[in-house]
């Protein structure tokens, strides 16, 4: 017997309880808005807003509303045609997100060894910004950055530090297989877990329907990823350094003091509206080098 649980909207939960008006049966947990069985399954609707299928068709009933068959994370063969996707910036105070999606089949393979394609976190910083340019020219991919300022913007708006890398990771795989790549398998470098991913993911406007995979350190187990992250760091590091130039003061990566003295330096320069278009406000950073200002 299956057991599937799901956190639903309100207005979700309202339309599936209106749906299954005929399978309505009582209930006197108090925890309990709505109880039905339908065949082959019992579906319980929490006031918390989670709702349990359980029974031979659970996963039939729980697909209508987001379900999807959990992401394997069993390894996945090299030897296909490959989307592979890594982010780049989530770590760092200053800078943007930097997202992409690379298309790499087994005849890139040996281009993409010769110039000793790798983890971008294995790599200087000197050798992504050599090779990137040559991946870019080579390598079908869909790079996307998201600003600090309209960073902020989103976490504003009910973002959070996970929804919206899936958002950027989804966004970043749709795009490239709207240029009409073909891909056999999509692998992401596992940032949250498949039912995080599905949670978030449902949210978003423009979807995948092919099944994809989070995988564990995936940079180094996939040249496809790996050309991901070495693109997204070469971004990142780019948009970087013409933020600090346009302010007149070299902007730091990582989330360390260096970067809460940097901060300080712009909140005396600019004040608060400097860092919102330099830097992820939400990180302690902020109150860090507030505190170094006072």
């Amino acid at each position: 017997m299956s057991t599937i649980v799901l956190q639903l909207q309100k207005t979700e939960r309202e339309q599936l309880k209106r749906e299954l008006t005929r399978f309505a049966k009582p209930s006197k947990n108090t925890y309990i808005e709505a109880f039905f069985k339908p065949e082959g399954a019992s579906i319980t609707v929490y006031t918390s807003g989670k709702v349990m299928f359980q029974g031979e068709k659970a996963e039939q009933y729980a697909q209508k509303w987001g379900h999807t068959e959990p992401h394997a994370s069993a390894t996945v063969s090299q030897d296909c045609d490959l989307i592979g996707t890594d982010e780049v910036g989530n770590g760092s105070y200053f800078g943007g997100l930097a997202v992409v999606a690379s298309f790499v089949t087994p005849n890139d393979h040996a281009f993409l060894k010769s110039l000793g394609v790798d983890d971008s976190k294995k790599m200087t910083d000197q050798k992504i910004c050599q090779i990137a340019p040559l991946l870019k020219e080579k390598i079908p991919h869909q790079a996307l950055l998201l600003t600090p300022k309209k960073y902020n913007e989103v976490i504003e708006q009910g973002y959070n530090a996970v929804s919206v890398k899936v958002a950027l990771h989804n966004q970043a795989i749709f795009l490239l297989l709207q240029q009409g790549i073909q891909a056999q398998e999509i692998v992401i470098d596992a940032f949250t877990s498949p039912k995080n991913y599905d949670k978030y993911v449902r949210k978003e406007n423009n979807q995948v329907t092919q099944a994809i995979r989070l995988i564990e350190k995936a940079e180094s187990q996939y040249l496809a990823v790996a050309v991901s992250s070495i693109i997204a760091r070469a971004l990142f590091l780019e948009n970087l350094e013409k933020m600090g130039q346009t302010i007149g003061i070299p902007l730091p990566s990582g989330a360390g003091h260096k970067s809460d003295v940097v901060a300080s330096q712009i909140l005396k320069k600019y004040g608060m509206s400097g860092l919102e278009q330099t830097a992820k406000l939400h990180f302690a950073n902020t109150q860090k080098a507030q505190a170094l200002l006072d």
